[in-house]
């Protein structure tokens, strides 16, 4: 039988990501306009997130390598895996992706949100786009 957590108000989830040593800062500019986002940050990495209506917590951006300012997303070509931004593609090392998946699991846990079964296995992709079935549907 599962044990059901309580649900935890974004002021609650503030100070535990505090008192974990994530730094806990504004979001930027392209939050979805979201009045009083924060960005909270650890291990390079970093996600946006905000006060839902009911009062838990909203993830604004999914967690991701944090490159040039921007969060990055995970893109994966079935041959590597790769850290994107608008403006900038770089090859996705071991230690990006273990910190990515370090700082995802610190941060559902604060939230008190569910992991799935192959998140907890490893970093998962925002993207899949495998190259030997590019161009089909």
């Amino acid at each position: 039988m599962t044990k059901k957590l309580p649900t935890r108000t974004f002021n609650d989830v503030l100070a535990l990501l505090g008192g974990q040593r994530f730094d806990v800062a504004p979001a930027q500019e392209g939050a979805r306009r979201t009045p009083n986002a924060v960005q909270v940050r650890k291990y390079g990495c970093a996600a946006n997130i905000a006060a839902a209506p009911d009062g838990s917590v909203e993830i604004l951006a999914r967690p991701g390598w944090l490159l040039n300012g921007e969060i990055a997303r995970l893109l994966d070509r079935g041959y590597q895996k790769f850290i994107k931004t608008s403006k900038l593609e770089i090859p996705a090392t071991a230690d990006h992706l273990r910190s990515i998946h370090e700082f995802t699991e610190e941060l559902n846990e604060a939230i008190g949100g569910t992991t799935l079964y192959n998140e907890a296995l490893g970093t998962t992709s925002n993207i899949y786009n495998y190259d030997r079935v590019e161009g089909r549907e």
